[in-house]
């Protein structure tokens, strides 16, 4: 299975996830279909950052692919659950969740 992780780090904004959102373009143009975002490093995510993240979340949808999210920390989590995303994107607690649903080996 062809998949690629990405990590954004810090705050997330309406620029660095339209930043994100053309890497993961990228690499679906390069035939990728399982997109992961770790946000394990992510503090915190404004409203347009999420929008980003949905648009992203549609384009991958568009190219038959998947996206899903892993290792959010709390606040960004409780963002989530307000804005009800958390009923959108596939949430995993960190990467080896991810890989054990998904039958990708770690090797």
């Amino acid at each position: 299975m062809s998949y690629e992780v990405f990590q954004p780090a810090d705050l997330m904004d309406g620029i660095s996830a339209n930043q994100l959102r053309s890497e993961i373009n990228d690499a679906l143009a390069n035939g990728v279909k399982t997109i992961l975002i770790d946000l394990r490093d992510v503090t915190f995510m404004n409203s347009s950052a999420i929008g980003s993240l949905v648009a992203t979340l549609k384009s991958v949808r568009g190219e038959d692919g998947t996206l899903s999210l892993c290792s959010l920390n709390d606040q960004v989590r409780i963002i989530f659950e307000l804005t009800k995303m958390d009923h959108i994107f596939d949430i995993y607690a960190d990467r080896q969740e991810f890989m054990h649903k998904n039958g990708i080996s770690s090797s």
